[in-house]
């Protein structure tokens, strides 16, 4: 059995496609399918099951993962102890991550993050749509919130921070608030879906059903619109941390901190067989944020 084409066939299972995976491995799609064609033949077993769109593993498949990465990472283990297996971080990253926080985090870091690793060539896919990462054939998608998908593997980022901010401009209009139980007489900008405002109090969690003037879908929208003074608005310490520096926002209800499990996630397939790529993104933009005043 050929080491080679136990890791790819980890990748196909990591990835449901077999020229993705071999285009990773330094294949060709006719020689990747061609491994695994050579892989089933020595097992003589079908592994995977293939379409026109995508390959899902067989039953065999699903069993013989977990022995065909037990081999893998006893090889990479042997070659360890001796100072072999130095894999570099190379090919091309695909990512996927909400579009206000890769303009404004993401871009900015690519810089340091590409010269520490000259073989890598980065797509950078920008929604605030989740999308399909096996569709999309993406290595990795940052989240601001964890989907608990068994497919996926989950690693925290960092810690998001999330506050209620006004501008000056609106609080000398109509005054700020002193407590959460005030907002019901306040004009509020916010995200779709998060209309409800909770809160930690001396006396416990309290809720709050604001009242809309303005709701986006857009995180920098809402931040943007807070501030030319349509409204309170809860933003992510990520997107309004510059505009409380300039004095275009200010801080309100701080002794009444919002309760959120909201952090950066990079999510990526189910493999212990990371690709080197993968686990560079990984780690490097784990100290990048965990070191940044934004995330703190």
């Amino acid at each position: 059995m050929n080491i080679d084409h136990l890791a790819l066939f980890v990748r196909v299972a990591a990835l449901h496609n077999i020229s993705l995976a071999g285009k990773e491995l330094g294949l060709s799609p006719a020689v990747a399918s061609a491994h695994m064609n050579k892989l089933e033949a020595d097992l003589g077993v079908r592994l995977i099951h293939r379409t026109t769109r995508r390959v899902s593993l067989s039953e065999e498949g699903e069993a013989f993962l977990p022995h065909a990465l037990a081999v893998l990472e006893s090889t990479e283990a042997a070659r360890a102890s001796i100072g072999a297996g130095n894999a570099k971080p190379q090919g091309r990253l695909r990512i996927a991550a909400p579009a206000s926080l890769g303009r404004m985090h993401l871009l900015p870091a690519l810089e340091s993050f590409l010269a520490c690793y000259p073989d890598l060539s980065v797509d950078l896919y920008l929604s605030d749509s989740v999308v399909d990462m096996v569709e999309g054939g993406f290595d990795i998608a940052i989240r601001d919130a964890l989907l608990h998908d068994s497919s996926m593997i989950a690693r925290k980022l960092a810690p998001v921070k999330r506050l209620v901010c006004a501008a000056p401009a609106y609080i000398d209009q109509h005054g700020e608030p002193d407590t959460p139980a005030e907002l019901v007489n306040h004009q509020c900008v916010n995200l779709m879906g998060l209309e409800t405002w909770v809160f930690q109090t001396p006396d416990g969690k309290q809720s709050i059903k604001t009242n809309n003037k303005l709701r986006t879908d857009n995180g920098e929208a809402a931040r943007d619109a807070c501030i030319s003074g349509l409204g309170l608005t809860v933003s992510s310490t990520w997107c309004c941390y510059d505009n409380i520096q300039r004095g275009e926002l200010v801080h309100v209800l701080k002794d009444y901190p919002l309760i959120s499990s909201t952090a950066l996630w990079a999510m990526y397939p189910s493999s212990r067989l990371v690709a080197p790529k993968v686990r560079a993104f990984i780690d490097y933009f784990s100290d990048y944020f965990t070191e940044s005043p934004y995330f703190s």
